[in-house]
């Protein structure tokens, strides 16, 4: 057996490489954990005409490579057993950074309907009238939907690992053959699903992404974005999105988001053990008309769920939709009655919230049933116990 190594994050199991990857100690004052670096730039050497200004690896200028913002990579990369990452302001700086660097002016993408919001606007306006991107928006679960929409000039495949709120699961393995036989780049959104639930570069996604903002800084305190992938494909991303952009991370968020990941094995465990709980009971009780759930048997995909998740480990992590069994006017009762539950967006913190999802718009319709007919709320669930998460459902529900 090999000696662990604390530099040497390959050599360490998940946890372990969990609190080292990306930690490194400050030499100049021997404190355990690297300080917030709050400068914006870094001091030359006395002959700087050789400095590379293109390099994201050395410490020259915040923009381009902080010190919080290299650390975090490093662990990025370790969580997802990548090649390179890079971290940007905010998740959806990470989406927009993916299609900025490599769609031009008359490519094409193919992307699943029923995506988040901000990506779902970029391809149905900004991108197509701005840059005239084209998209098609198919049903990512119908793998001869999605063939049929690729043509010779389509550029990338953009799906979520688990869609956001319908909890569709993307078929990676499947979409990855059909992306390549096409000369395409699958991207995946695995905000739902952070590792150790899901690595989707070992099933063959060519950029995985994460809103930093969620799960894996998991405190509800700091915005950021990551693409994950072969050097050769971050590499431009830097470039072109990061320094040229300058969608940059803050040193402060980078810190704060390095601080949260270390926990995230643990949090997404435990996390992943209440939701499949409080699905159950939900999916019990009568004045519930549907939940779905992955890890629910009932879930229309559940088998693709168990094949890509279980060998993780680490459940199916911690989002779920759901209707009351009343009308939608009647929603605003429910979240009136809920005492610990917190009635706001995002999503991966440590304490459980919820959020009414709308029905009734253009994208929205896009969902399908029952979401259409029913309309839902979206939960994610945190770090309470599961019992009390029930008793404050039970008694909203009453």
């Amino acid at each position: 057996m090999d000696r662990p190594d604390r530099t040497k994050p390959e050599s360490l199991g998940e946890y372990s490489a969990a609190v080292h990857a990306g930690n490194a100690g400050d030499a100049a004052t021997g404190a355990v954990r690297a300080p917030i670096v709050m400068s914006n730039s870094y001091v030359f050497p006395d002959d700087s005409t050789a400095l590379d200004w293109q390099a994201t690896d050395q410490l020259l200028y915040t923009r381009a490579s902080g010190a919080n913002q290299l650390l975090l990579q490093r662990k990025l990369c370790s969580l997802e057993q990548g090649e390179a990452t890079v971290v940007l302001g905010s998740g959806v700086a990470a989406l927009h950074a993916v299609f900025f660097t490599y769609l031009n002016q008359g490519d094409h993408v193919v992307v699943a309907k029923d995506v988040y919001e901000a990506t779902y606007n970029l391809f149905a306006d900004l991108l197509p009238r701005k840059y005239g991107v084209n998209a098609d928006f198919v049903d990512a679960t119908d793998l001869g939907a999605v063939e049929a929409a690729l043509r010779p000039e389509t550029r990338l495949v953009v799906v979520e690992s688990v869609a956001n709120p319908t909890t569709t699961i993307a078929d990676i393995p499947g979409l990855a053959v059909l992306a390549h036989a096409h000369d395409a780049l699958l991207v995946v959104d695995s905000t739902f699903t952070p590792p150790p639930v899901l690595r989707p570069l070992e099933h063959g996604a060519d950029l995985v992404v994460h809103s930093l903002t969620k799960y894996i800084n998991g405190h509800g305190d700091a915005l950021g974005g990551s693409v994950t992938g072969r050097t050769s494909l971050i590499d431009p991303i830097k470039v072109q999105a990061m320094m040229d952009v300058g969608g940059v991370i803050s040193p402060f968020n980078a810190w704060l988001i390095g601080r949260g990941s270390v926990t995230l094995p643990l949090r997404i465990r435990r996390i992943s053990e209440t939701a499949q709980e409080v699905a159950e009971w939900l999916e019990r009780d009568p004045r519930v008309a549907w939940v779905r759930y992955p890890g629910l048997a009932s879930h229309p995909q559940h088998e693709l769920a168990r094949a890509l998740f279980a060998p993780g480990g680490a459940g199916y992590s911690g989002m779920m939709s759901f209707a009351p069994k009343r009308p939608v006017a009647e929603f605003p009762r429910f979240v009136a009655g809920l005492r610990l539950i917190t009635n706001t967006t995002s999503l991966g913190h440590d304490e459980t919230l919820i959020v009414q999802v709308d029905h009734t718009g253009t994208r929205q319709r896009l969902y399908g049933e029952p979401f259409v007919s029913t309309g839902a709320f979206r939960i994610s669930i945190g770090l309470e116990d599961p019992a009390d998460v029930i008793a404050d459902l039970d008694a909203a529900l009453g």
